[in-house]
């Protein structure tokens, strides 16, 4: 007996083993495959539930097929699933949901989020130049003919104080009008004399100068020419010796009571901007000190190359610290508003639209379109397709977009859903297809193909309340089975045409945590 047990007992643990695995693979391959709940798929194996009305019964394959006692399909070799009355009007209220089991949110690393309306205070960090302030510029011309006879100790980018000499000239037209002043001043007649001192005035002699040759009753020839308001000189066009005429520019002199600060933007941030908003400046040159200033003006003209707009910052140089062609870092805040926001990592940007995920109910994820501004932070502004309080899925959302998009729950938000018809005791004749043919996405393995089509062994398709299963599909071109080979892993694309099941798309499958398909 003991001989006997001891050639049993192996056999016994060899096929509990074997039963172990295959239980283990079969949890991990419902798992894998289908991250979603899996109440459609248990439901079509499921004899109707007591205490709920069946309309009718349907094979998933031709949902439009319909029964009106449970059995097997006379078009697959699969059992009939059955409809209720309460799943009837779910489905006519509610909008394409993907719902998600509790362990597979978990498995994901679910997170949900809430929308909310705060108050929003955009600060906006770049680097800015120092500039000149081109509104503070004296020019300094001639007003009469004449030659320079000194030319002080001045060169460009001297700076000056208000009435600095620049220059001596000789002017003897202003020599002339002197001697015909002290001339006609010695007639004591006083309508002469404002005149011919008025002369003096319209020749470009100051006052002071008129008033020394009132006094003195000696002709000055010599004239010297002082900065009218001090700064920097950027030009210097005089020379000694030369002469000038009437009207010639002898030098420029830039105010250096404040400055520029030009920092470019980009479009999106910079249209937010307005003249008056408050400015900081901090320099690299000059650890520690922060400059306030305002924004003086947004230029109008956009750069092609960086799609930026420059910003000019007025700042405030009293001491003269701030020198051109300074780096600064520039922190310029946007004006205070209320606004819808929502985590930036819940909004998936497509390229022609961006989506978040609605969880309206424990378990149940909607795809809804959303109008977003700019970002704020760790939060996106949104300006249409939420309300404050909905909850979106701030993480995971990727995972979820890429089944939704193979389980064709994107197709059905794109396409309004086509009437059901009463339910019948008979078999019913298959309603004509819509001109517009709604696409599904799904993946599977290639169990064969040849020219004209390809049997796959695909994953659930839950828009069609299809099970996985094998079945043959046809190819909507020939081309389209080009270098595809058995047992390959592929993500596919197929419309419903009359009886027949077409894939219009058939491509090597992607890896599941990308975007599964295009929209």
């Amino acid at each position: 007996m003991n001989s006997t047990f001891s050639k049993v007992l192996p056999g016994v643990v060899i096929l509990a083993v074997g039963v172990g695995i295959g239980a283990g693979i079969s949890h991990w391959r419902s798992f894998g495959a289908h991250a979603v709940d899996p109440a459609p798929q248990a439901a079509s194996a499921a004899p109707a539930a007591a205490g709920r009305k069946v309309l009718y019964w349907y094979d998933p394959m031709s949902p439009t097929q319909k029964f009106d006692k449970p059995g097997k399909s006379p078009f697959m070799d699969m059992q009939l699933v059955p409809r209720y009355a309460d799943e009837e009007q779910a489905s006519a209220a509610a909008s394409p949901q993907l719902a998600v089991s509790a362990q597979a949110q978990q498995a994901l690393g679910l997170r949900l989020a809430s929308v909310e309306r705060k108050s929003i205070n955009a600060a906006i960090d770049v680097v800015g130049t120092v500039g000149l302030n081109d509104r503070d510029v004296s020019i300094v011309q001639a007003r009469a003919a004449g030659f320079v006879e000194r030319v002080y100790a001045r060169a460009p980018g001297d700076v000056i104080a208000a009435g600095a000499p620049l220059v001596d000239v000789l002017n003897p037209e202003w020599l002339g009008a002197q001697q015909e002043f002290l001339a006609v001043k010695a007639t004591n007649d006083a309508a002469l004399t404002q005149a011919a001192r008025q002369r003096l005035v319209l020749l470009g002699i100051s006052a002071a100068a008129i008033e020394k040759v009132e006094r003195t009753g000696q002709p000055t020839a010599l004239h010297t020419i002082t900065a009218p308001s001090g700064g920097v000189i950027t030009e210097l066009m005089v020379r000694r010796g030369m002469s000038i005429s009437p009207g010639m520019t002898l030098a420029r002199i830039n105010g250096l009571d404040s400055v520029w600060l030009e920092a470019a933007l980009p479009e999106a941030q910079a249209a937010t901007m307005q003249p008056g908003q408050a400015v900081q400046a901090r320099f690299v040159a000059l650890p520690g000190l922060v400059v306030n200033g305002r924004i003086a003006a947004v230029l109008p003209e956009s750069n092609r190359e960086t799609r930026t707009l420059r910003v000019r910052i007025e700042l405030p140089n009293p001491v003269q610290r701030l020198k051109a062609g300074m780096f600064a870092q520039v922190s310029v805040r946007g004006a205070e508003r209320t606004a819808l926001v929502v985590p930036a990592e819940a909004v998936i940007r497509t390229g022609k639209r961006s989506l978040v995920y609605l969880s309206e109910q424990p378990g149940k994820f909607r795809p809804v379109e959303v109008q977003v501004r700019e970002q704020v932070g760790e939060q996106m502004v949104v300006t249409g397709g939420l309300s404050e309080g909905q909850k979106v899925v701030a993480s995971g959302q990727f995972l979820i977009d890429s089944e939704a998009s193979l389980q064709g729950v994107m197709a059905r938000a794109a396409a309004p859903a086509a009437p059901l018809a009463a339910p019948v005791a008979a078999p019913v004749a298959s309603t004509p297809a819509a001109s517009t043919e709604p696409e599904y996405q799904t993946r599977g393995i290639v169990v064969d193909i040849d020219a004209d089509g390809v049997t796959l062994d695909h994953q659930a398709v839950a828009a069609l309340k299809w099970p996985p299963m094998t079945m043959p599909f046809k190819l909507a071109d020939k081309k389209l089975g080009a270098g595809v080979k058995k047992s390959q892993a592929v993500d596919f694309s197929f419309v419903k045409r009359g009886d027949d099941y077409v894939i219009t798309r058939l491509a090597p499958a992607a890896p599941t945590h990308a975007k599964g398909a295009q929209r």
